[in-house]
């Protein structure tokens, strides 16, 4: 049956003896259908065919002269997501098989009755939906992972997107690198869809989400009773991306055992469950990435040297927000745009001292802070446009500036500038631990000073503090 909530599914039925068209038009009529009729090819040749057609129903022997398969190749070069049916009274295997080559949904033989064809039709129809409906989100699919939807214009993003054109067309394995939040999966999936994989499945696995003692069945799968629970054999995830591309989301999260097999996969495409002894064989273009520091993994002893120079045949970084600040007024007004047109909003600016507030700020969680902050202030947002009454405090609070006031009981000059000195430095010590998030290796590394330094003036400032 035809969508009560669309237009009319439109049916061309063709056939040289007009009892047959009377019939099938006034069956598919009572079922709602729109129905046009013709007893010659030639008038479907000197048709309009600016209205789009979803069926045929087509005799396979017409006038003499007319082929009906023929007919069908017209229309499809016409229109080729068309579906047909074609019908004959001379039914047969070898017509039968014609008919099918000829892609043709199915075959049907004269006489029929009314229930029959109709239950063809219904059945056709409801192919063709789906066909379209495949169709309609793998456009959708391909273009949200389309360049168009990595956002920015900073040279650290032009050159991102130099790279992903380059890597896409590769076969090499890619290890992406980045703080949390600033879209290491969105990369993945641009890579992926922009390769001739794109039509092949896309796998995702967040490593540190799987108990350890899971990590090799999840990946490699298991053989049936391989362990407690194991009930059932189960495929593991590179055997379903076999073809395409299997996302390792932190990487350095996986057991030494689960890295050595997955070297082995690595190395020569082949792997066995777990509990299994048949070795199979896969191709996968595996994409990882972490938010750690993999090169400190290998000097502790938590990560394969032999893998990680694996994964990294192609490295890619991504810079935190803070370090691309140009990207950020582009990255709200992308996000605020999405949101209204989701919500139906009117809201579609922000003021100039709420971006300024956005420009200051840290962005410790990145881009998908920044989405989420875009989020929370439309909620709460009841004006014209979204000013810094509508941000998180902590935007507010911690936009990146450092006061320095003078000291209010000297008016020694020397005294003074100490005391500033040390006010400013222990606003850059905290400036940098917020942008590295506690990290202390990688807050000396910012502040051009050695991790004993900076431990040294902490102690400083803990006693300061404590006085």
């Amino acid at each position: 049956m035809p969508s009560d909530s669309g237009p009319r599914e439109r049916i061309l039925v063709v056939d040289d003896e007009e009892n047959v068209l009377h019939f099938l038009s006034r069956v598919l009529e009572d079922e709602g259908y729109a129905v046009e009729t013709a007893r010659r090819a030639e008038e479907v040749r000197s048709r309009d065919w600016e209205a789009p057609l979803d069926l045929a129903i087509i005799d396979l022997r017409l006038q003499p002269g007319e082929d009906g398969i023929a007919l069908l190749q017209v229309i499809r070069e016409r229109a080729p997501d068309t579906s047909a049916i074609l019908m004959t009274a001379y039914g047969s295997i070898e017509s039968a098989v014609a008919a099918m080559r000829a892609g043709a949904y199915d075959y049907v033989t004269k006489p029929f009755r009314a229930e029959e064809i109709l239950k063809v039709v219904t059945k056709a129809l409801e192919q063709r939906r789906l066909q379209r409906e495949v169709w309609r989100l793998r456009r959708e699919v391909e273009r949200r992972y389309s360049f168009a939807n990595l956002i920015g214009k900073s040279p650290a993003m032009q050159e991102l997107f130099h790279q992903i054109e380059q890597v896409a067309v590769s076969r090499g394995t890619v290890l992406i690198s980045g703080e949390s939040g600033t879209g290491k999966e969105l990369v993945a999936k641009a890579i992926h869809y922009n390769s001739l994989r794109r039509s092949a499945p896309f796998v995702v696995i967040d490593c540190a989400a799987i108990p350890e003692t899971l990590q090799e069945s999840e990946l490699f799968g298991h053989a049936k009773g391989a362990f407690t629970g194991a009930v059932t054999a189960k495929r593991g995830l590179f055997e379903e991306a076999d073809g395409g591309t299997l996302f390792l989301d932190e990487v350095g999260e996986l057991r030494p055992p689960t890295q050595a097999t997955l070297l082995r996969v690595l190395q020569d495409g082949t792997f066995r469950r777990v509990g299994d002894t048949r070795t199979l064989r896969v191709d996968v273009r595996v994409i990882a990435a972490t938010n750690k520091d993999l090169a400190e993994g290998i000097r502790t002893g938590r990560f394969r040297e032999d893998l990680y120079y694996r994964l990294k045949v192609v490295p890619i970084h991504l810079p935190p927000l803070r370090e691309r600040r140009e990207d950020i007024p582009l990255l709200a007004d992308h996000f605020l745009q999405r949101s209204t047109a989701r919500k139906h909003s009117e809201i579609h600016r922000l003021t100039p001292e709420a971006l300024d507030l956005l420009l200051r700020y840290t962005w410790p969680g990145n881009v998908r802070e920044l989405e989420n902050t875009i989020e929370r202030a439309l909620l709460f947002c009841e004006g014209e446009a979204i000013g810094p009454t509508h941000l998180p405090a902590e935007i507010r609070d911690r936009a990146e500036t450092i006061r320095v006031g003078l000291p209010s009981d000297s008016l020694c000059l020397r005294e003074a500038l100490d005391q500033m000195t040390r006010d400013t430095e222990r606003g850059l010590i905290r400036r940098a631990l917020d942008r590295t998030r506690g990290n202390r290796t990688q807050a000396a590394r910012l502040l051009g000073i050695s991790r004993r330094a900076l431990l040294y003036k902490l102690k400083g400032m803990t006693e300061k503090d404590q006085s």
